[in-house]
């Protein structure tokens, strides 16, 4: 009887799995492989969300346009704060929806780890697809509450308001990117460290809240005395809000400088968390 060794069979397999051994081991042609699955899950994050409520995806509009009226009253009405001169509705309208889109970019993938540990721990495929997937959904959100600010931007345009489109809305492709990036990083970040530190969790909830009040959402730049002007100029969303701004509505104290900070933050955050990220997740199923 013939022995047939190992090495005499041709083994020509479509998919080799190998375990990363190195923080710069990042295979992005097979993340490119994965696309369907990318599909899939941005189907489901976006369809499962609200489908056993009962006004379903009309929360999409529902949510910033009650923000947007709490705003107005408390804010606008009773703190009197200035809004450069633009329809108060129009201005808080305008940063909710820009913050809403990197806050729950941020925390949604801050979490990842945690509330997908059971499907990771089943089943093979690139890590990255998960929190991509969360940016991409968030992403058709955004488009659907941007749409919502369109209908305003036209009614108050139709009204007389003092409003116009620039140039710079040229812009607003890279600065949804860089929100997109940059909560991408910042989450992948967190979502690593909550695997041992548990605490980050509860850190997050309310630390996105509080960093809402260092951006420009429900007050202007100009409004910033002097001294203090650098520690919002810090929050690397403020240069994106003040720009989409200025390009949306006209009104701003916007230069393209106020965009070089947030995009070399937004890198450096980027290459930081798919560097964390990659070695995590060879492990993180032992301490999740």
């Amino acid at each position: 009887m013939d022995v047939i060794k190992p090495s005499d069979i041709d083994e020509n397999w479509d998919v080799v799995i190998k375990p990363a051994v190195g923080l710069f081991d990042i295979n992005f042609k097979e993340i490119w492989n994965y696309r369907d699955l990318l599909s899939l899950f941005v189907r489901r994050d976006f369809v499962a969300k609200y489908k056993q409520t009962i006004l379903g995806p009309l929360w999409f509009f529902i949510q910033p346009l009650l923000t947007t009226i709490t705003f107005t009253i408390v804010f606008g009405n009773i703190a009197q704060i200035s809004t450069d001169g633009l329809p108060q509705m129009l201005f808080y309208m305008s940063g909710i929806t820009m913050w809403n889109y990197f806050s729950d970019c941020l925390s949604s993938t801050s979490s990842v780890f945690t509330q997908n540990a059971s499907i990771f721990g089943k089943v093979y495929f690139p890590r990255l697809i998960m929190p991509m997937s969360i940016i991409v959904s968030n992403l058709i959100k955004f488009s659907i509450q941007f749409s919502l600010l369109i209908l305003f931007w036209v009614y108050f345009y139709m009204q007389g308001a003092e409003i116009s489109f620039n140039w710079n809305l040229l812009l607003l492709p890279l600065m949804i990117l860089l929100m997109a990036l940059m909560g991408l990083g910042l989450g992948m970040i967190i979502s690593s460290l909550t695997t041992k530190y548990r605490d980050l969790t509860f850190l997050v909830s309310f630390g996105v809240q509080l960093l809402m009040y260092a951006s420009p959402v429900i007050y202007p730049l100009s409004t910033i005395p002097e001294k203090y002007k650098i520690f919002i100029l810090a929050n690397p969303m403020t240069g994106i809000i003040e720009g989409f701004r200025f390009a949306f509505l006209g009104v701003g104290t916007f230069t393209l400088d106020l965009l070089i900070y947030p995009s070399v933050f937004t890198f450096i955050v980027m290459v930081i968390g798919i560097l964390i990220f990659n070695q995590v997740q060879k492990s993180f199923m032992d301490t999740v």
